[in-house]
């Protein structure tokens, strides 16, 4: 019998562990290909390859981001091939069966929760017999003599996880584990209630052995695998099963990047210790899920998090400098409106993460939070993703402002495009990081940017155009109607006002043309801004640090660099004050000015040539500056 198991990534580089955990268990009885495809390919390629295999059985994993487009790739499989059963699994169909059974009806099945023996039982019964009645963990269709009934069969035991085969031997992963995500797993199940999350629904962690565990990853970085994603919902909760595996793989990582989820609180000061002090720069990334910080929303959720054990953990990772970090935010929880979200977003940029993720809650089947949906008045999408658009305390109109925020989030802090800018921009120009965000998200979208593709000279210009059309001066700042609740925010008005009030022009420009150059592998063909040297200024300037390169320092002395060669690989731009006081101290010194040159590309061959910035401090009054 000809097994087809298949799955819609979100993205190429994503992998399924769930289709090689289904494979490895039962690829020794049946006749097993794992196909996998990606959301955005056209619905006529994915049906046509599928076919091309000539399956008996077809069984796709679902989830969230794929059921849509893979009920379509079903419709059309089923008219082709009548004859074919077709297995739904996975975290989407896994509640609320009646309900896909219903909506679907060209599925024969669905296997509920943990896969591995009840799919394998399935086939047995699909080649078999057809008792399905005796398949536990499956829903299932039985014609009667005047209709089909859908019968659901109780759940089945939880597997013995040391039972299970390994998902990560087959021969035909390792040419790609170079180019893709490796999805890994050492156990099962989360110790938490979050009432938003299907985690919660399961009671307990269960644990792969050890040595089992060691045997695999060393087997996946043997074999080429670059990234390892481990899917631990709670990663670090046995400390010395977390601590042991840490150990493991800074012995063995040669080069490969293993992220993991972590609980932050929790993360005991030794464990962050012993990284600090062992794990290299780079191999470790932390996700980490804040959601809120607001106490009544944590209590209503049933969320545990102790925010000062937290900030603890962040502040001695980030201050290792060897870990980058991921923490996740949840707009749209019980209790949260959009004054309390604004608190809870700063409270967590203060901490500067490499990377902050702001999401809206999703109304997910099978969650405690989905069920009381009425009791604090959501809406939400009737299909997945089934994204709230509001509830008692934060309307639809909230929602979408906050969703600007997300919008010059993303394209702004998380790529680091402009990381000295920004940083300046929230701490001394605007009222707090959001409302930074929230007012660039605003003037964005008035702009109509959102409909537009851009480069990355566009995002300088259009953070400066929004700069630029803020007030020269500002007025007592201005609050929101306390109708809002709780402490008002700032209102948008106001906050233009109080950041037109802050903003000192000359040295925002300076930090963004620093950090445009920057942004650079390679001598940029262009600048956003308007070059104020004319060409015997320029020239003059390239002879002097030719001349006289100790003036810079003694490392850029040291390159020995012709005119020539800094006409080919310099760039120089002049800012109107003394750049690197202002890095090292903060200070914003106005009777030192600055020449600021950046090389490119002189390291002949190399992959990933960096620019490399260097600072002639020059007396403002003196007219050396423009020669």
């Amino acid at each position: 019998m000809k097994v087809v198991l298949s799955t819609l990534n979100a993205k190429f580089i994503h992998t399924s562990l769930a289709l090689r955990c289904l494979k490895a268990y039962s690829g020794e009885r049946f006749d097993i290909d794992i196909a996998e495809y990606t959301i955005k390919d056209p619905v006529m390629n994915i049906v046509s390859d599928i076919f091309s295999r000539k399956p008996d059985v077809v069984g796709f994993s679902c989830y969230i981001w794929n059921i849509e487009e893979t009920i379509t790739v079903i419709n059309m499989l089923r008219k082709i091939m009548p004859e074919i059963k077709i297995i739904l699994g996975g975290p989407e169909v896994s509640y609320d069966m009646d309900y896909w059974m219903e909506r679907v009806q060209e599925v024969d099945f669905i296997v509920v929760g943990e896969g591995e023996e009840t799919f394998h039982h399935l086939l047995t019964e699909i080649e078999g017999e057809g008792k399905y009645h005796m398949v536990f963990g499956v829903t299932y269709r039985k014609q009667r003599a005047d209709k089909v009934e859908v019968l659901i069969n109780p759940p089945r035991p939880k597997l013995n996880l040391n039972e299970l085969p390994s998902p990560h031997r087959f021969k035909e992963d390792i040419p790609h584990l170079a180019s893709r995500v490796v999805y890994f797993e050492t156990s099962r199940g989360c110790p938490f209630s979050c009432q938003f999350c299907l985690s919660s629904i399961e009671v307990g962690v269960r644990y792969f052995d050890m040595e089992r565990t060691k045997a695999d990853i060393l087997y996946l970085i043997d074999s080429g695998a670059k990234l390892i994603k481990f899917v631990d919902r709670t990663f670090n909760i046995k400390r010395d099963y977390a601590l042991e595996i840490f150990n493991f793989l800074i012995e063995n990582h040669r080069g490969c990047v293993f992220q993991f989820e972590i609980t932050a609180d929790i993360m005991r000061p030794e464990v962050l210790d012993y990284l600090a002090e062992h794990a290299p720069p780079g191999i470790f990334r932390f996700e980490i899920g804040v959601q809120s910080t607001n106490d009544p929303t944590n209590e209503a959720v049933q969320r545990r998090q102790n925010w000062s054990k937290l900030v603890r953990t962040v502040s001695k990772v980030k201050d290792s400098l060897k870990i980058d970090q991921h923490l996740d935010l949840i707009a749209g929880l019980p209790l949260e409106n959009y004054d309390t979200f604004r608190g809870t977003f700063n409270d967590v940029f203060e901490l500067r993460p490499e990377e902050l993720q702001l999401g809206f809650l999703k109304m997910l089947r099978g969650t405690g939070l989905r069920r009381e949906a009425d009791k604090w008045g959501y809406i939400y999408m009737d299909r997945s993703p089934y994204e709230m658009l509001g509830n008692d305390l934060m309307p639809f109109s909230d929602i979408v402002r906050i969703k600007r925020v997300e919008d010059v989030l993303e394209k702004y802090w998380n790529a680091h495009r402009m990381d000295h800018t920004l940083l300046y921009l929230v701490d001394r120009v605007f009222p707090s990081p959001f409302d930074f965000f929230q007012a660039f998200g605003d003037f964005w979208e008035r702009s109509g940017w959102q409909k537009i593709g851009h480069q990355l000279e566009d995002l300088f210009s259009r953070l400066w155009a929004f700069l630029e059309f803020l007030p020269s001066s500002g007025n007592e700042l201005q609050r929101s109607s306390p109708e809002a609740g709780g402490d008002a925010a700032l209102s948008y008005e106001g906050i233009i006002a109080a950041a037109g009030a802050r903003l000192d022009a000359e040295v925002v420009l300076g930090l963004m043309k620093y950090d445009y150059f920057l942004n650079h592998n390679y001598k940029p063909r262009k600048t956003w801004w308007e070059f104020m040297m004319d060409k015997s200024e320029w020239s003059s300037w390239m002879r002097r640090l030719a001349e006289r390169p100790s003036e810079v320092s003694a490392e850029f002395a040291a390159l020995g660099l012709s005119e020539k060669e800094l006409h080919k690989h310099a760039v120089i731009e002049k800012l109107p004050f003394d750049l690197s006081t202002f890095l090292a101290r903060g200070e914003v010194v106005r009777e030192r000015q600055t020449l600021l040159v950046v090389l490119y590309a002189l390291e002949a061959g190399s992959s990933k040539p960096k620019p490399r910035p260097f600072m002639l401090p020059v007396e403002a009054e003196s007219e050396a500056l423009t020669l």
